[in-house]
């Protein structure tokens, strides 16, 4: 999370809650509502509005602290609810001891955590961890999520189009990708992350309170073009240099900046650059499954160019580690692409540069699965990518990515190059 992000929309929270719950009274999905009603109203009752304080007398001095826990077993249900339901409601609210010394300086945290097991569906608890700081945009939804699981696999995970084992594969989670839980089901959890609607093993997804933990560490700050074409400068300056082209609707990562100036720092692969806030929407987002479509090749393609692009892919989440050749323990774009084709008699350069006077030069209106995309920093060859149809490229991206999948046009190509010959 950014830090400057979270101390202007998390200045300070003050709850003080009392409930009255008896041990044989059972906590029902109604009465969480009525809980979140009743801490807005003391909320406002302090002098908070939409998170601001106002009117709050200085030199105050407060401690205030509970933690209610109950819970409904599949016995105490009431009427109507679902045997699937081990617990129907679980709800923990705390407020951490206050010292107050004046109206700018209040509390530095509030930890609410609130969870509704749905009897409808099956959808295990949602915990609410600091989501104030999470939700940066203020929708009530987690890095677009309202029910968030994490995918907790070594490279990625299989959604397929059912649920179990025989069902053909609907897509593709990458580690630590993101995903709505739709419903649970036993071992097999029905989400849908991206363009993938499915189902995936349950027991490889982080689901509840741990996911909104885990999205803390996984999240990133995004940056969607909202324009025909964003110039990514060298400085934070019209002046500067452009180091490439960026199309609308193409996302970039940002490293430095949070939206409030005029210029944002962003990672584009191995480089950084920048570009203006007027140009893009920014948003905090985990990685998104990838669809079969996606990963598929064209049709009426040779059989190597098929072999090639599926073995490729094997190392779909795989770690980029610059001046790297491993495809397992990390590599770097041209050491990626390297290896590939070593697999199938071809002999290239170590360098991207290098690489690019290989072969023979097309359009990339001519490319096939096989060919390889050259992008340029400044009109110079630095990245490298293994056209694999349907409009996508595979690379070894950058430290934080990894390998993965991007729009052939993600970036300005600058030079396409045919290495196999059939």
């Amino acid at each position: 999370m950014r830090k400057s992000k979270r101390k202007k929309s998390f200045i300070a929270i003050i709850l003080i809650l009392a409930l009255t719950l008896g041990s044989a009274q059972p906590v029902m999905a109604a009465n969480v509502f009525e809980i979140v009603a009743g801490a807005e109203a003391a909320l406002k009752g302090l002098g908070f509005v939409n998170g601001s304080l106002k009117n709050f007398n200085s030199g105050t001095n407060s401690a205030a602290g509970s933690v209610v826990s109950n819970s409904v077993s599949r016995g105490d249900a009431a009427e109507g609810s679902t045997e699937d339901s081990d617990k129907i409601v679980h709800t923990d609210i705390g407020a951490a001891a206050l010292d107050i010394k004046n109206e700018d300086k209040l509390l530095e945290e509030l930890e609410l955590s609130a969870g509704v097991d749905a009897e409808k569906n099956g959808v295990k608890a949602l915990g609410v961890i600091d989501t104030m700081a999470l939700d940066m945009d203020g929708d009530g939804l987690i890095a677009g999520y309202t029910n968030l699981g994490i995918a907790e696999v070594e490279n990625h995970l299989n959604v397929r189009k059912g649920p179990g084992e025989d069902f053909e594969l609907e897509g593709k989670m990458t580690k630590h990708a993101g995903c709505e839980i739709l419903e649970v089901s036993g071992n097999w959890t029905h989400i849908k992350s991206g363009k993938v609607d499915g189902y995936v093993k349950s027991e490889y997804l982080i689901m509840g309170s741990a996911a909104l933990e885990a999205a803390e560490k996984y999240v990133r700050l995004m940056a969607e073009v909202t324009t025909t074409t964003l110039f990514v400068r060298e400085k934070a300056s019209t002046d500067s240099i452009v180091l490439t082209m960026v199309p609308l609707g193409e996302e970039l990562e940002v490293i430095e900046g949070d939206g409030s100036e005029d210029w944002v720092k962003i990672q584009i692969d191995e480089d950084e650059g920048y570009v203006s806030t007027e140009f893009i929407k920014l948003s905090e987002q985990l990685d998104k499954a990838v669809t079969m479509k996606e990963l598929r090749y064209g049709q009426g393609v040779s059989d190597v160019r098929v072999s090639l692009v599926n073995y490729s892919k094997q190392f779909l989440g795989n770690p980029y580690v610059w001046g790297g050749t491993s495809l397992t323990r990390g590599c770097d774009c041209s050491g990626y692409v390297m290896q590939i084709f070593r697999k199938y008699g071809y002999s290239l350069p170590r360098t991207s540069r290098q690489q690019a006077t290989c072969g023979t030069k097309i359009s990339a209106s001519q490319a096939r699965p096989g060919d390889l995309f050259f992008y340029s920093k400044a009109g110079r060859i630095n990245h490298v990518a293994i056209y694999i149809g349907n409009g996508q490229v595979i690379n070894a991206s950058n430290p934080k990515s990894g390998i993965k999948i991007n729009n052939a046009y993600y970036r300005t190509p600058a030079a396409v190059r045919r290495i196999i010959k059939d």
